[in-house]
């Protein structure tokens, strides 16, 4: 049965391959050493980790498979994530709802209509305890997806460990806590950039000494991305607001050849393979060079650049929605060839619903097959010495110095972010996208070249959250306040509140100390409020 076309497709004449990547680096259409000399592009695990952070690359361990999951109530979150690891997943990655993200609980009126969208309701230990209840914190790795509320989101994970027995130092996993790019991209924010920065300095420095291998902050460059930068830019703005971080915590008193050690990335891969892989060699060299010559950092542990990835993202559209197997299986290539620590594979019907029990596990799989049939694995950076990435990889590499030096000439990432320079450069740019994407000059198949209007490319199978979910975790709340100790929890929160009063003082011991007493993460929100206020977005001309 034929499909009728909705744009002549099989008539009009197919996109033209373009001759630059989408960074604007323009690609020769045949890369030699006439156009490149060869150059020893250095050994992997040695600085300036052009070629990866490991010598022996994934032969020694691979990278850990975690698929980004969570909705409604901890109980049906807990449930997924066993499937998950029944099923070879080899880490958590812990998606929480808006109320959670934002510091609302679930029985205040602008979380109601919220609770258990778009990820696992989590506002007490209680909920945190259920969330893991049958899996050993000691022999799993766990991801949360929080920043403005990360610190508190980090306490409560430290609280459920130490009522499971588990020893803190045993504890990994990462947490991602960066909030400049939620003022720039996504919108999560909570306080003012200033105390903001002072929470995640707490964490860190922290993090240091209680959790050693647990990483406390995820310096992330994937919502800009998906909020319209171009590679470069993500990778170039990233490792900016990177240096702001690095600034603060030594502003802290911290030393930067001990926090470093701990400091993580996290990206998302698209579509263009050879510019993914040559944005992560470039972003490698960048971030060890910076730390070197900036910062005097001499320990090769702490010049490393670690990060995980995202399959997915934006690259991925509702239209023909199977071809996003395609486009996941290209990307999961691209981020092994990139030495990624940590992948996450986007299901293909994430554009539009929670992921299926059966797409989460396909997506799973993607990750499975190219680990153990592709063979990408079984060498240390594969396109190594390939004309073409070297010269993609050192025209990235000048093409995100570049655009650092504007930050740093703007007067640095909070500034800039303080402003709304930043926020406005990468608006311009997704403007920019979606002209292109509408116009046909950024092909997308399905979407804007090769259509068709075909029903059965739907997936059959449908997610839909409990619309009992709500109510439940309304109860568990209640019922969590009435037990409590009343007097325990102000006694905490008096405590917090003064902490942060006070500009010297760590506020974790503080926070922790609030979740062993089931403080709720609003009441944790609110006596911060009331010290730092709340930020708000600069006014754009």
């Amino acid at each position: 049965m034929s499909h009728r076309s909705t744009d002549a497709g099989a008539r009009r004449a197919a996109p033209a391959v373009g001759a630059a990547v989408r960074s604007g680096i323009e690609v020769p259409v045949v890369v030699d050493p006439r156009s490149h000399p060869a150059e020893e592009p250095g050994r992997p695990g040695e600085f300036p980790f052009t070629r990866g952070i490991f010598a022996d690359g994934y032969r020694g361990r691979l990278w850990t498979m975690r698929q980004y999951s969570g909705f409604g109530t901890a109980e049906e979150s807990n449930e997924r994530y066993r499937f998950l690891l029944e099923r070879g997943q080899t880490g958590l990655s812990v998606a929480l709802d808006l109320p959670t993200q934002c510091g609302l609980d679930p029985d205040d009126p602008m979380a109601r209509p919220e609770i258990g969208k778009v990820g696992v309701s989590l506002s007490n230990l209680s909920e945190m305890e259920i969330l893991f209840r049958g899996i050993d914190l000691s022999r799993i790795s766990t991801s949360f997806t929080i920043n403005g509320t990360a610190a508190i989101l980090y306490a409560m994970y430290i609280a459920c460990a130490d009522r499971a027995g588990v020893p803190r130092e045993k504890l990994t996993g990462t947490i991602q806590n960066d909030i400049l790019k939620e003022y720039v991209a996504r919108g999560t924010w909570i306080f003012p950039v200033r105390p903001s920065m002072r929470l995640i300095s707490d964490t860190i420095l922290f993090g240091n000494r209680e959790t050693p291998r647990f990483n406390t902050i995820s310096i992330a460059g994937a919502h800009m991305r998906d909020a319209g930068c171009t590679a470069a830019e993500e990778m170039a703005y990233t490792l900016a607001n990177g240096l702001a971080y690095v600034d603060e915590l030594i502003r802290r008193g911290g030393r930067a050849d001990r926090f470093a050690q701990r400091l993580s990335f996290f990206f998302y891969v698209h579509m263009d393979l050879f510019e993914e892989v040559a944005k992560f060699r470039a972003g490698r060299r960048v971030w060890a060079r910076l730390l070197r010559d900036r910062y005097g950092v001499t320990d090769p542990k702490a010049q490393m650049f670690r990060f995980g990835v995202v399959c997915g993202g934006s690259s991925l559209v509702a239209p023909q929605p199977y071809n996003n197997v395609v486009r996941v299986a290209i990307e999961t290539m691209a981020a092994v060839m990139s030495g990624a620590q940590s992948i996450f594979t986007c299901a293909l019907d994430e554009p539009f619903q929670i992921p299926t029990e059966f797409s989460a596990e396909l997506a799973l799989r993607t990750q499975q097959i190219v680990a153990y049939e592709s063979g990408i694995a079984r060498t240390v950076d594969p396109l190594g010495g390939s004309y073409f990435a070297e010269h993609l990889t050192d025209a990235m590499e000048q093409r995100i110095e570049a655009l650092m030096k504007e930050v740093d000439e703007y007067g640095g990432a909070v500034k800039a972010i303080e402003d709304g320079w930043l926020q406005l450069r990468i608006a311009h740019r997704a403007h920019e996208r979606k002209l292109q994407t509408d116009s046909g000059e950024l092909p997308v198949v399905g979407l804007n070249c090769f259509r068709h209007e075909d029903p059965s490319s739907a997936p059959e199978e449908v997610f839909r959250v409990d619309p009992q979910a709500s109510r439940r975790v309304l109860e568990k709340f209640e019922a969590v306040r009435e037990r409590r100790s009343q007097a325990e929890v102000e006694r905490t929160l008096d405590r917090l509140e003064q902490a942060a009063a006070a500009d010297d003082e760590n506020l974790m011991p503080h926070l922790i100390e609030c979740c062993h007493a089931y403080a709720t993460v609003g009441e944790m929100v609110a006596r911060l409020k009331k010290q730092w206020g709340e930020f708000h977005e600069p006014v754009r001309l």
